[in-house]
């Protein structure tokens, strides 16, 4: 078996995640320690107690989600004896997730992808003025009409773009108000389903994003990165990469670069994974593959009991 580890990005959230984990596992609760110290607040508080509106806050959200991956990975390691290179081929991670398949094949170690996502949700979130630029979900639609719509809708200096490719039917474009606007407009001219706006504070994934581009390309040229222990499947390249210094320039591109989720599902398949599994809050990514790829067998793992039937298959 050929398998990939895939890593959830922002939208996966929910209030508990993890603490059943965390309850069950020793080595699960480690994780949530070291994000706590890492980031001087008891984000694990937040993550399993809420408020809710505090945890989908996104320089919450993204550590949050990559902690609760992590406790995962650690429990696959210490109490599965999960073996890197023989158990999995490949990782890859939706946007923020990019970071947690990072630091579970060793690229960074858990409070340093702690430390860089909180500086990525907070230079993202204050990038664009809120209220001027957003998000949406063009239901119906694939890749090419989607790019279509965009490049009608971008006018007077107004952008809009494709931030996330993610299935056949579910693409995500992302950019100012106005734009954003008058795409609904032209989709429903092109006979696409509709526009659904998405609760998100700003239009990620743009070129709108380019302040966080560039204050994360200051704060990753101090960081190490290491050579990932199997190589991870960028989001802007779609290629498996293992050199830090390419890593961390795909980081930096990745903010403002389109998530190319259907193409890198596609590329997996394409280089002989045979099994592709989610780790961490939710099922978003295993309900995207089935719909990429409905012939790959695709699994999700959180609670205790789905850890511990996966490890049975190691």
């Amino acid at each position: 078996m050929v398998r990939a580890l895939t890593f959830p990005g922002q939208g996966s959230q929910a209030v508990g995640m993890g603490k059943a984990l965390a309850e069950a596992f020793a080595s699960a609760r480690e994780v949530f320690e070291e994000v706590d110290e890492a980031l001087k607040q008891p984000l694990s508080r937040l993550i399993w107690q809420g408020p809710e509106a505090d945890l989908t806050s996104t320089e919450n959200a993204q550590p949050a989600l990559m902690a609760v991956s992590l406790a995962v990975v650690r429990v696959l390691e210490k109490d599965g004896n999960l073996d890197w290179g023989k158990h999995v081929a490949f990782v890859a991670g939706h946007s923020l997730g990019e970071y947690s398949a990072l630091a579970a094949a060793g690229a960074f170690s858990v409070p340093q992808a702690a430390r860089l996502l909180r500086a990525r949700g907070i230079a993202m979130r204050r990038a664009a003025p809120v209220g001027t630029s957003g998000m949406g979900a063009l239901l119906g639609a694939d890749f090419a009409q989607a790019d279509e719509v965009c490049r009608e809708a971008s006018q007077g200096g107004e952008v809009c773009v494709v931030a996330n490719d993610n299935a056949p039917g579910q693409i995500v474009i992302s950019g100012h108000k106005g734009a954003l606007e008058r795409a609904q407009e032209i989709a429903k001219g092109k006979g696409i389903k509709r526009l659904m706006m998405l609760p998100v504070a700003a239009a990620f994934h743009s070129p709108l994003m380019a302040p966080a581009a560039r204050e994360m390309e200051d704060v990753l040229a101090s960081e190490e990165i290491r050579p990932p222990r199997v190589p991870v499947i960028a989001n802007v390249s779609i290629s498996p990469e293992s050199d830090p210094v390419t890593i961390r320039r795909l980081l930096v591109e990745q903010i403002t670069g389109r998530v190319r989720w259907r193409e890198t599902v596609e590329g997996l398949r394409g280089r002989g994974v045979t099994s592709a599994v989610e780790v961490g809050a939710g099922k978003v990514l295993a309900t995207m593959a089935k719909r990429i790829d409905k012939d790959l067998p695709v699994t999700s793992i959180e609670t205790p009991q789905e850890v511990e039937a996966f490890i049975k298959t190691l």
